[in-house]
C-alpha cells in the first residue's frame, strides 16, 4: 500500500483492536465474515470501489454511501469499522479492497486470539503451507485461478475438516484468493506472519536435514528471541538436500550454516583457482 492507504488502514485496524479487547470470539468471527463479504463485493464491483475511494467526495459521504448500500446486512460493529475504513484516504481503489480484506483477516485472527487458539492456528497454517508446497499437484489445484474459489475452498475443507481449527480452515480458504496477488503458498506464509505478529512475535523459518528435537528447537527459539529482543516463533522445514547444519530466515536476515552451502563455497573457491 502507498502511504495514504497505509494510514487509513492503520486507523481501521486500531479501531478493530479496540473492539477486539472486549469482544467475544463469536462476535469477532461475525465481524470477520461480514468484512470479508464486503471485500468480496468490492472485488466484484469496480464502480463501487472507485466511488468509495474517490478523493473528490468527503470521507463521511463515502461512509454514508456504503452504510446506505449495506443497510442491515451487517452489524453495527462492522458498520463502525467500515466507516473508519472508507472515510480514510486511499491512493487507489484497489487498495481499498485490499484494506477491507486485510481487516477481515485481522478480525478472524483476533477471534482465534480471544478464544486462546491463535498459536494453534499459526502452526496449522504453517503445516498446511508445507503440505501444499510439497505436493505439486495439490499446489496447482489450489492455485488454479480458472477454477472458482468456492470449488477450491471445498477441496481445502475436505483436506482440513476435523483435523484443524475452524479459523485455520477459514484462513486457508481466504489464501486461495491470493491476498494481494500472492500465490496460495505465499498467502499462507503471510497469514502465518500476521498470526505471529498479533501475538507480538517474529517468525524464524528454519531449514534442517533432519527433524530438530523439541529441546533443540526451544533453545534455538530462546537464542533468537534474545538476539532480536522479542519472542520468536520457530517454524521448521525438513529438507535432506541441506545435508546438515541449519538455514534460518527472519525477515530479510538469512543465516545459512548448512553443509550444502559450505560445500558450494568450497567448490566455488576451487573453481576460481
Amino acid at each position: 500500500m502507498q502511504a495514504a492507504s497505509r494510514q487509513s488502514y492503520a486507523a481501521a485496524l486500531d479501531r478493530l483492536d479496540e473492539f477486539a479487547a472486549g469482544a467475544s470470539p463469536e462476535a469477532l468471527r461475525t465481524v470477520a465474515d461480514e468484512l470479508l463479504a464486503v471485500a468480496g463485493l468490492l472485488a466484484r464491483e469496480a464502480r463501487l470501489r472507485r466511488a468509495l475511494s474517490d478523493p473528490a467526495r468527503a470521507g463521511q459521504h463515502r461512509a454514508a454511501l456504503l452504510r446506505e448500500l449495506l443497510g442491515d446486512q451487517v452489524g453495527e460493529a462492522t458498520r463502525d469499522l467500515l466507516d473508519v475504513l472508507v472515510a480514510g484516504r486511499w491512493s487507489t481503489a484497489s487498495e481499498l479492497f485490499v484494506g477491507c480484506q486485510q481487516l477481515g483477516v485481522q478480525a478472524l485472527l483476533a477471534s482465534a486470539d480471544r478464544a486462546g487458539n491463535l498459536a494453534e492456528v499459526e502452526d496449522e497454517l504453517f503445516r498446511f503451507g508445507q503440505v501444499v508446497a510439497g505436493d505439486p499437484r495439490l499446489s496447482a489445484a489450489l492455485g488454479d485461478r480458472s477454477a472458482p474459489v468456492a470449488q477450491r475452498a471445498t477441496l481445502v475443507d475436505g483436506l482440513l475438516a476435523g483435523k484443524a481449527n475452524e479459523i485455520t480452515i477459514a484462513a486457508a480458504q481466504i489464501a486461495l484468493g491470493g491476498l494481494g496477488g500472492r500465490s496460495v503458498e505465499g498467502a499462507l506464509t503471510r497469514l502465518v506472519e500476521l498470526a505471529a505478529h498479533r501475538r507480538d512475535r517474529s517468525v524464524a523459518y528454519v531449514t534442517v536435514a533432519t527433524p530438530l528435537p523439541e529441546a533443540d528447537e526451544q533453545r534455538l527459539g530462546a537464542a533468537l528471541s534474545a538476539r532480536y529482543g522479542r519472542d520468536v516463533s520457530v517454524k521448521t522445514t525438513v529438507d535432506p538436500r541441506v545435508l546438515g547444519g541449519a538455514r534460518v530466515q527472519i525477515g530479510a536476515d538469512l543465516y545459512d550454516g548448512t553443509i550444502a552451502r559450505r560445500l558450494a563455497q568450497a567448490r566455488n573457491a576451487l573453481a576460481s583457482r
